[in-house]
């Protein structure tokens, strides 16, 4: 049970018609109160909200720091350092103050979304007051998309969308940079009396036995299954089950989707939420009134102002009456007694539980194949391999459980293209621990086409970009991590968005050593040339072998899949993966970043993303 904590209204809390006179040169933020709703508005905050809010900052102040609220009913508060990122920091803490349990208002406790935003104060009046209204205007923003995203208090510059022919020329220019460009460098070099290939040889032998050491060792690791907790001698909780979807793209699977999820025996009482947005009425709105009208479990949520799944999250979490809340996506079809799985892990004290993703259209086409061997490897080896060799797994955005506390305090961003990888590292660093659970199996639909995989996983790689140029200080700044799990950061984080390059010197390096010598004289190469080959290609069978073992029998029992994968994989599938990386970061560096819906049949997984 929630407890509402009762604070009493300090003198350090003034309210001013206008800017107060404590108020100096330095940062100030800017926080929007409004009560958790799934409406497209948030209600006006009450006094006596504003008043809660005030006193619960009032008690969270350091020195040299105040508080008071503006004429537009913002709370403002003066910093007392001046550092841009140490009050990035602190205004993190305060927000977690704010959202953490809830928050008095005239009818009662009530949870609510925080919205903020910071700026500079000069001490000039007139720029000052442009800058308290800009800053004024972000934290209603903020507040708007409930994601609990510190903004500056400057508008963001608009993302662009692509022309046609951009990716194109990515592609192109990607492929120059990785092979064109290093074998000019490396000739040139050898042309002026220095040769460059030798060392370029060594440190990419180096790189490619650092992937494969650690991919192995993840890949032993996953074979040492956790254990499934026992049973729980206290009652399960009351839960909740929440389904985004964009209708427009989702209408043929939601319903399905829906009974399937409403087929779930829990002993604890489960609630279930369609949170969807779309930008007209669809027919198949009346089958879903028809539906929660037959069954009083299910809440139809349809979010206005959404343009994608964390907006549809986010706002479901003013109705969720779960302690913990699974996540699932449109098309996703949890196993049975899925909830009462992830509850024996949160008894166990997890915080965060990722289930097994298994494709069930494997048999539609061959790039659908080709995903549904390749998610074995995922979900059954790499996933759980990290979370037992480096001691923290990752949340992979559908069937996904959360307690819910966490989730309210953690949201998902919708300004991330991958916000289910921005939260997972916000909550690794925030102490919680994810799981990875292989035994707990929701079926879902993989891309049939070449141009749906390429929109998928361009958007996966570029907003895995994103978040590893937001996070990816964390692996080597001080913090309460252990070196484990900051190495671990690293490989994901760093090393995974370096490799695509470095790897990708290979070729150029094999291309200069035929141009100098007329060719490769395989039958006297070094030894270490036939041992390094030999544990770098025999490194994708290996682990092809190891989630073969660990997958699901659903997909285990299609051999052929299995050796149609390793031989894609070796011969293109690989290489593909890199440049699609390659292409996602300079699109990303270019600002290239906005995405377009693309409607979908039963089973083309793409983005909801506008």
């Amino acid at each position: 049970m929630d407890v509402i904590e009762s604070e009493p209204v300090t003198p350090l809390v003034v309210t001013l018609p206008g800017r107060p006179a404590e108020l100096h040169a330095g940062i100030i933020a800017a926080f929007a109160l409004g009560r958790s709703t799934p409406q497209e508005r948030h209600p006006h905050p009450s006094t006596t909200l504003l008043k809660s809010g005030l006193d619960r900052l009032a008690l969270r102040l350091g020195d040299g720091e105040s508080v008071y609220v503006d004429r537009t009913d913002h709370l403002i508060v003066q910093m007392a350092t001046h550092r841009p990122l140490a009050a990035r920091r602190r205004m993190q803490s305060l927000i977690g103050g704010l959202v953490r349990s809830p928050l008095l208002d005239e009818d009662g406790p009530t949870h609510v979304d925080v919205g903020s935003a910071w700026t500079r104060l000069s001490g000039e009046i007139f720029t000052d007051a442009s800058r308290m209204r800009e800053v004024s205007d972000q934290a209603d923003q903020s507040l708007r998309n409930r994601d609990l995203v510190l903004r500056s208090g400057e508008r963001a510059k608009a993302r662009r969308k692509p022309a046609k022919a951009f990716i194109p020329l990515l592609t192109v220019l990607s492929i120059a940079l990785t092979f064109v460009l290093p074998l000019v460098i490396m000739m040139t070099t050898y042309l002026a009396g220095v040769d460059i290939s030798g060392f370029v040889y060594l440190g990419l032998v180096a790189v490619l036995l650092l992937m494969s050491a650690t991919q192995l060792a993840e890949g032993f690791s996953a074979l040492m299954k956790n254990p499934l907790p026992p049973l729980s001698a206290t009652p399960a909780p009351p839960a909740t089950a929440i389904v985004a979807a964009y209708l427009p793209n989702e209408a043929a699977t939601i319903l399905e989707t829906l009974r399937s999820v409403l087929s779930q025996k829990y002993d604890g009482g489960l609630q279930v939420i369609l949170a969807y947005n779309s930008p007209v009425s669809l027919p198949v709105e009346d089958e879903l009134r028809a539906l929660a009208a037959q069954e009083p479990r299910l809440e139809l949520l349809r979010v206005a102002y959404s343009r994608s799944k964390a907006d549809n999250v986010n706002a479901a979490l003013a109705i969720v009456t779960g302690e913990f809340v699974g996540i699932f996506d449109a098309d996703h079809h949890p196993m049975v007694g899925s909830f009462e799985r992830a509850w024996r892990w949160f008894a166990d004290g997890a915080d965060v539980v990722q289930g097994h993703c298994v494709v069930r259209n494997g048999d539609e086409s061959g790039i659908a194949r080709l995903v549904a061997v390749e998610f074995e490897q995922i979900y059954a080896v790499s996933h759980p391999g990290r979370q037992r060799l480096h001691h923290f797994g990752i949340f992979g955005g559908s069937n996904g459980y959360w307690r819910t506390q966490l989730l309210r305090e953690t949201r998902l961003r919708s300004q991330f293209l991958t916000e289910d990888i921005d939260s997972s590292i916000r909550a690794v660093r925030m102490g919680a621990r994810i799981v990875n659970d292989p035994g707990l199996i929701s079926r879902e639909l993989a891309p049939v086409n070449f141009r749906a995989l390429w929109k998928q996983r361009m958007r996966w790689a570029q907003g895995w970009f994103e978040v590893s140029l937001r996070h990816g200080h964390s692996a080597i700044s001080p913090s309460g991590l252990s070196l484990r799990q900051r190495y671990g950061l690293w490989m994901l984080l760093g090393w995974r968005e370096l490799f695509p390059w470095i790897a990708s010197l290979m070729w150029p390096t094999l291309a200069f050593f035929i141009w100098r010598d007329n060719g490769i004289d395989l039958a006297n190469a070094p030894q270490v040339f036939w041992l390094t080959t030999a544990f770098t290609l025999t490194t994708g069978p290996i682990l092809i072998a190891f989630a073969y073992k660990l997958g699901a029998p659903e997909i285990r029992e299609h051999t052929s899949w299995w050796w149609q994968y390793v031989l894609v994989s070796v011969i293109a599938y690989s290489e593909l993966k890199n440049i699609i990386v390659r292409v996602a970061q300079i699109r990303h560096i270019l600002r290239q970043d906005e995405w377009v819906v693309t409607p979908r049949g039963h089973v083309d997984r793409t983005s909801t993303r506008a």
